[in-house]
């Protein structure tokens, strides 16, 4: 019985944390920053799908509509297929 309670607290260890960020990234966090960098964006569907994704990977949005990626060197160096920025 020891045994049990002993795993099944390590696995909840281990998995809280994963699930913390997951949840943090997909609630109003990513929402509310994606919300902010886009809104003086042309297209604002595109940049709030792309935001969102790089948001999710990162748990970062640069500060401001434009520019200030230093501040998110992971949101910064993602990049698509074609090599250009990813993330807007």
């Amino acid at each position: 019985m020891k045994l049990v309670l002993v795993t099944f607290l390590l696995v909840s260890l281990v998995i809280s944390p994963s699930l913390f960020e997951v949840s943090m990234a997909g609630s109003g966090f990513c929402n509310s920053k994606c919300k902010m960098r886009c809104s003086k964006a042309g297209i604002k569907d595109r940049c709030l799908k792309y935001c969102g994704i790089c948001c999710m990977k990162c748990h970062c949005v640069p500060s401001g509509t434009y520019g200030n990626k230093h501040d998110c060197p992971c949101y910064r160096d993602m990049k698509n297929s074609k090599g250009k920025p990813k993330c807007p």
